[in-house]
């Protein structure tokens, strides 16, 4: 049986990004900072009003897939679940994380239908605010699971945004189940602010009795939890998780590991694009932990390697960017 070091599962999307004012998100009343799902005739208007503007890159995404693609760089051999159409972008997408040497579902064909898509919108100071038109990844469901990559992996990571999904949270709740049977350690990401608003009660389906470790970021753990202090949502995120990690931006994180709470050492940078931050976050986390490195060691790593996604365009390194950040850290 093949080893895997991450079986993950979330949302298959093509990212394009594209460079845009605070007039801009006023104009097209996109709010700032946060995903917003849309269908694809309000997507289609956006990009329309955007035809002008620069297409800062294009590329497979989702959060998920950004999580699991940073990690297999870094040296895991990981595997992904997700739902993709018979179309360019499906294709396109299959390619990417094959390229990535991330295995996939084998046992089903790609179906009629249109791949997910996300207009990632950065503003100069750097934030970005993502539109989703989710497509056929909104039916992503326990059809697309494979059972034995899960019972051969160390850890499952759940991505927060299949909550928004019928279908996706249902795969996302039998694959923490499955996990648990088979003695795979659990991960999950809340993955953004306004998933917590308006799914609270859907994550906590996900997260179950409990999951191993949780990703989140300040704004996610206030909300989660509905605290005022970061003080008092790290002790309520202890019901939910053995360990997590809270990010803070230029501040490091926040590590849990069981035991004692740490603070992760911050990497100064200048962010001109925080789009898929916490995602490598993740990745350089899961990285180190299957890799046999401590919980302080993670975090510090993953605040090093996301210090580095944030000072450019796209929420991905190359892969030699990885070997490099690698080879600066653990020297």
């Amino acid at each position: 049986m093949t080893h895997y070091h991450i079986y993950g599962i979330g949302a298959a999307l093509v990212d394009t990004e594209i460079t845009v004012s605070d007039s801009d998100l006023t104009a097209m009343a996109v709010a700032k900072g946060v995903m917003t799902l849309v269908d694809e005739p309000r997507q289609t208007q956006l990009i329309n009003y955007l035809s002008e503007h620069q297409i800062a890159q294009k590329a497979s995404g989702g959060s998920g897939a950004n999580t699991i693609i940073a990690a297999n760089y870094f040296g895991c051999d990981n595997f992904y679940s997700c739902k993709v159409a018979d179309d360019d972008n499906g294709r396109f997408y299959l390619q990417d994380i094959k390229d990535a040497g991330v295995a996939y579902p084998s046992h089903l064909p790609a179906t009629e239908g249109i791949t997910g898509k996300c207009l990632v919108m950065i503003t100069p100071d750097a934030e970005r605010s993502m539109n989703t038109f989710l497509g056929i990844s909104e039916t992503v469901s326990v059809n697309e699971l494979q059972r034995d990559a899960i019972a051969a992996a160390e850890y499952v990571y759940i991505e927060g945004y299949l909550v928004s999904s019928i279908t996706g949270r249902a795969a996302a709740i039998e694959l923490r189940k499955l996990a648990e049977a088979h003695n795979t350690r659990t991960s999950l990401s809340l993955s953004d602010p306004a998933m917590v608003q308006f799914f609270r009660d859907g994550l906590m389906e996900m997260i179950g009795d409990g999951v191993d470790l949780l990703f989140c970021n300040r704004d996610e753990a206030l909300g989660f939890t509905q605290t005022h202090s970061l003080e008092r949502a790290v002790e309520v995120l202890k019901q939910y998780c053995k360990t997590f990690a809270i990010t803070c931006g230029a501040e490091g994180a926040l590590v849990f590991d069981g035991n004692t709470l740490l603070q992760t050492k911050a990497y100064p940078t200048k962010a001109i694009d925080t789009n898929g931050a916490g995602d490598m976050f993740a990745g350089a986390f899961l990285y180190a932990l299957t890799h046999g490195y401590d919980y302080k060691t993670a975090g510090d790593f993953a605040n090093f390697a996301s210090a580095k996604v944030v000072a450019q365009f796209g929420p991905r390194l190359k892969a030699a960017q990885h070997r490099e950040l690698k080879d600066a850290f653990f020297k």
